[in-house]
């Protein structure tokens, strides 16, 4: 059986050799990049199965890497930087990367985040149904069950819901859950959106109080995760 692949693009020697010894221990086959043009031209040659991406790159900015890797590649794109800035976070996620961690960042939860996305990534085929702890949702009926029982949701609210758990461990901006569900002139309408989120958890979640499934990330969107 064939390692997953793992591309690290960093400009950073002691990063990258962190990176390398902490994700070989866990199984993956390592290579590395130091400039974007090395990591683009690395990308295309042989697609990994993840992406591990710096912004601050000596040669071009992260983002506009993103943005042409997003053309073709379609595999999951976390962003490590020590660029803390909502704007640069909101940026890179509505340029379709998967997650942004800041530097310096914990091992154990980069770790966890490239599990989940590598194994959401290898399960490509769309379930008929999916089970999140006490909610079950049916994809073909359209029929959301908490604790076995059914739930009534809006047509918005389903929506909103199916992206959520469609893209599930990954953060959403409220820009692009807007644009997703209620269309491009709809992007700004992020007090809307709140009204939705909280309405949504009152019917899904055991606790309206301390949700477990739709996490918010605050000032950026929202994340919806599986439960341990």
């Amino acid at each position: 059986m064939n390692k997953q692949e793992i591309l690290i693009i960093d400009d950073e020697d002691q990063i990258r050799k962190l990176l390398e010894i902490t994700l070989r221990n866990q199984g993956y086959k390592i290579v590395e990049a130091s400039t974007a043009r090395e990591g683009l031209a690395m990308a295309a040659n042989h697609p990994p199965d993840l992406i591990l991406l710096d912004i601050g790159l000596p040669d071009e900015s992260g983002q506009e890497v993103l943005k042409k890797l997003r053309e073709w590649y379609h595999k999951p794109v976390i962003i490590l930087s020590v660029q803390n800035d909502e704007e640069n976070i909101i940026t890179a996620l509505d340029n379709d990367a998967n997650d942004y961690l800041t530097k310096p960042f914990r091992t154990g939860e980069l770790l966890a985040r490239i599990r989940s996305y590598l194994r959401n990534s290898g399960n490509e085929e769309e379930n008929d149904e999916i089970t999140a702890g006490h909610l079950t949702i049916d994809f073909k009926q359209r029929a959301v069950k908490k604790n076995n029982e059914l739930v009534k949701l809006t047509a918005t609210e389903y929506n909103l819901l199916c992206l959520l758990v469609k893209n599930e461990g990954r953060v959403l901006t409220h820009q692009y859950i807007l644009t997703q569900v209620w269309g491009p002139g709809h992007a700004d309408q992020s007090q809307s959106l709140r009204v939705f989120i909280a309405n949504l958890r009152k019917k899904i979640e055991n606790d309206y109080n301390n949700p477990e499934l739709i996490l918010t990330e605050s000032r950026v969107g929202y994340r919806f995760v599986l439960p341990e």
